[in-house]
């Protein structure tokens, strides 16, 4: 059964061809796909050295992972780490994934079959936003850019056409990053990175709690305000805009539920958007590293959730479970 929804990566709208008021189409470049999105996928106080290894043997090709980069000021390098405390122990995000990866790409580079292209999506979380982080990232994406996926940088902001390369790096709406990641870029120099749409306005001002209790009200074009811009390319969300409280305080999974979360995908998608929702877990408590937070408390209340968010067509489903996730993924297709 593949999934329903176009949920496609590589967007060309029609404001691209001259036409700013007709709605986004997708490209025929990429075929429609659910990414199992690996959550949190680094070392983390002396837990999960496995992450990106357990990861990268769930699937023979595609796989979207999620580094958290801090800078180290001392080492003058982005570096992986949840914490923004630093010990000096953390790996550099240069060694932890790109040299990690470097054989993977290449190979998909000698093949020349773009067809399933990209076949990795880098998530970069910024925990912090220093010019001198946003530079550094700028360039080691510079050396690594025979591999990315990138579009022209044009002066207007309506969505270009993907060149495609084995990978494809997405982040969020972080400060400052759309000034260096886009606004900086020449005209006809390449977009190395692609972020997220704004917040709805007033959405920061709020306790976390509050918003958290609020978000399940929210209608879909106020949580997603704006569609797809050349370097705004997806939006990010948790799943307490889908369930109330999000996986600890959910209840049974309803049709209710499922109609909100087709609404949702359904209003990204009609805007050229990809759409993201974090982080899906259903699980005994561990000393794994897993949050909480995120805990639907048993594989069997995960299991519905990641069947329906697979049926409705989201792009990214966030979960800790890497390998669980895979083969629901793999029974559904079949």
């Amino acid at each position: 059964m593949r999934a329903a929804g176009w949920g496609v990566m590589g967007i060309l709208v029609a404001a691209a061809l001259g036409e700013a008021s007709a709605p986004a189409q997708p490209s025929a470049a990429w075929t429609p796909r659910v990414w199992l999105h690996a959550h949190n996928c680094y070392p983390d106080e002396g837990r999960g050295a496995d992450r990106l290894a357990r990861a990268l043997a769930t699937t023979r090709g595609t796989l979207a992972i999620e580094q958290d980069v801090v800078w180290d000021a001392r080492r003058r390098q982005p570096v992986v780490s949840h914490d923004t405390d630093l010990d000096g122990a953390e790996p550099t995000l240069e060694a932890h994934f790109f040299e990690a990866l470097a054989p993977r790409l290449d190979r998909a580079l000698a093949a020349r079959d773009t067809s399933a292209w990209p076949l990795v999506v880098l998530h970069l979380d910024f925990k912090t936003n220093e010019p001198d982080h946003h530079a550094a990232i700028w360039a080691l994406l510079g050396r690594y850019e025979r591999w990315l996926t990138t579009a022209p940088r044009v002066a207007s902001s309506a969505p270009q056409p993907f060149s495609l390369g084995p990978l494809l790096v997405l982040t969020e709406q972080g400060e400052g990053q759309e000034r260096v990641f886009h606004d900086a870029v020449p005209v006809g120099g390449r977009l190395r990175l692609f972020g997220t749409v704004p917040a709805p306005s007033g959405a920061g001002d709020e306790p976390p709690e509050v918003r958290m209790a609020k978000a399940v009200a929210i209608a879909p074009d106020v949580l997603i305000p704006s569609g797809a811009t050349n370097y705004r390319r997806w939006t990010n969300h948790a799943w307490a805009v889908v369930e109330a409280g999000g996986p600890p305080r959910a209840g049974a999974w309803t049709t209710a539920d499922f109609g909100r979360l087709r609404d949702l995908v359904a209003r990204a998608h009609s805007l050229g958007l990809w759409l993201r929702f974090y982080t899906l877990n259903g699980h005994e408590p561990n000393d794994a590293g897993w949050s909480e937070g995120y805990n639907f408390g048993a594989p069997e209340a995960v299991r519905p959730r990641w069947h329906a968010a697979i049926e409705a067509g989201v792009d990214f489903i966030a979960t800790d479970q890497y390998e669980a996730f895979s083969e629901a993924r793999a029974a559904i297709a079949r």
